[in-house]
């Protein structure tokens, strides 16, 4: 087994402030990855931390709050009670109105007790996108916008092309495009790292990973649970704003685009990007939308909002002409998954098939790339069964487990993708240009279904897509355990 260890690289001791610090994000998510990476060592007693939220707090009152969603670390991760106190060592409270600006000055005083003036200072806004604007303007009011200055930003970014532009603008009457970290958590995960890695680092997959070999993708995005408490804010977005606008067209770039010059931020957006803008505008035939039966009991209205949608795209340049891309996200399906499936065409002359060894209709060579939960690699291979009985073929397979490779715990993708904020990096965060070139394809899509009643679908099923890959011949790959 291996044991990853936490690289020795030297960030830049930062300071971070959470606006919206009390919130559901910050505190199911993003203190819990702050406080991995001060127990692995990445955040130091350097760093200084300032939840900034509407409501008074004191600090022992924030940390009894947050304290239920890190108990992982003291199970898992051994954490002792010294470990939790030096964490709230490096944590503030500050109360901060983005809408009135009350409390900026407060603010503007935690910042300005910093012994280094250019240490990197990162505003991440875990507020509704509709307040962006103002607080990004309470930034500036109170001399914080500084070259040093970062700011990270959580989907949704927009409802349609037009409200993202109006919202990436505010931003953009701020901030400099270099210091806006837009947060897509797909792209932390472990398992989206080691796609690049091998695509681009064995030339044994890009060599193959074309048109020529690979008969066509398939990416799964699947989810056990319901609406539960956000039926108001899903039921306004809906499974194609909620998701294939930003993570699933994010992973079918990381598939499909050429290889960068160097793993640089820009070049790789730059790759992504001209993916996006390849992807051929959809008919109606190239979408299957979908609604689980339960959903209007749980809204408590009618509604046509789909909660669970299927796509075929095209994708038209030389590398994947004739290769279709499927996707499909929904929520009440049969498991919990995320998989990019990579099927590769079938052999074009079967040499076992006189001697009954095979046939020309044996599953074909898979590549899946489980990215949640139980991250790893899997190839599916064609082998011949032991025995003395001749030459009989059977599905074999090779599977790399994470879980059973690596002794350590795979840090989660927010602890990735924090650290990336420290160190400047914005490889995997998207541009502006991208999030536009995404609504650009989505816009269109949900005028194709603006007038069409999703179809319903039993929980507990994988939806109703079957139709959308049988008029090609080809079957969905289901996730499995």
């Amino acid at each position: 087994m291996i044991d990853p260890k936490v690289p020795s690289i030297n960030l830049r001791p930062s300071d971070y402030v959470i606006i919206g610090g009390t919130g559901d994000l910050a505190l199911r998510k993003i203190f819990p990855a702050l406080f991995w990476r001060y127990l692995d060592g990445q955040i130091t007693s350097d760093y200084r931390m300032a939840a900034a939220a509407r409501r008074e707090m004191s600090r022992a009152d924030f940390a009894a709050m947050l304290r239920p969603f890190c108990e992982d670390a003291f199970g898992t991760g051994g954490a002792s009670e010294d470990d939790w106190n030096g964490f709230l060592d490096l944590l503030s409270v500050i109360t901060l109105d983005v809408s009135s600006g009350e409390g900026g000055d407060h603010l503007a005083a935690f910042i300005s007790e910093r012994s280094d003036p250019a240490r990197p200072t990162i505003f991440y806004l875990a507020i509704a996108p509709s307040l962006f604007g103002d607080a990004t303007r309470l930034l500036k009011a109170n001399g914080l916008v500084t070259p040093q200055a970062r700011l990270v930003v959580e989907k949704p970014l927009g409802h349609d092309g037009t409200s993202s532009r109006a919202i990436n603008a505010e931003l953009a009457e701020i901030f400099d495009e270099s210091q806006i970290y837009r947060i897509d958590h797909y792209l932390g995960k472990e398992t989206v790292q080691n796609l690049m890695a091998l695509r681009f680092a064995n030339v044994i997959f890009e060599s193959l990973w074309n048109n020529n070999h690979i008969d066509h993708v398939q990416i799964t995005v699947a989810e056990t649970v319901g609406v539960d408490g956000r039926a108001g804010y899903y039921d306004r977005y809906g499974a194609i704003r909620d998701m294939v606008q930003n993570h699933l067209l994010q992973l079918v770039c990381l598939v499909a685009m050429e290889p960068p010059s160097f793993f640089d931020a820009d070049q790789v957006r730059d790759e992504k990007l001209r993916v996006l803008r390849a992807i051929r505008p959809l008919t109606a035939a190239d979408i299957q939308c979908g609604q689980y039966q339960e959903y209007t009991q749980e809204l408590g209205e009618a509604s046509d909002t789909e909660t669970f949608v299927a796509m075929k795209l095209a994708i038209d340049n030389w590398r994947w002409a004739g290769v279709p891309f499927y996707i499909r996200t929904g929520k009440k399906l049969a498991r919990r998954a995320s998989e990019i499936v990579i099927t590769f065409k079938q052999r074009p002359h079967d040499i076992f098939e006189r001697n009954g060894g095979g046939a020309i209709d044996s599953p074909p060579n898979r590549l899946i790339i489980r990215l949640q939960p139980s991250e790893g690699l899997r190839l599916q291979l064609i082998s011949k069964e032991p025995g003395p009985g001749g030459m009989r073929l059977f599905p074999s397979e090779l599977n790399l487990s994470f879980d059973d490779t690596f002794e350590s715990r795979l840090p989660d993708a927010y602890e990735r993708l924090l650290m990336d904020t420290a160190r400047g990096n914005q490889t995997l965060f998207m541009r502006r240009d991208e999030v536009f070139a995404a609504w650009d394809i989505i816009d269109p899509v949900m005028a194709l279904i603006a007038d069409r009643t999703p179809h319903l679908y039993r929980s507990g099923t994988m939806g109703p897509a079957d139709e959308l890959l049988g008029t090609d011949g080809r079957i969905w790959v289901d996730p499995h355990d």
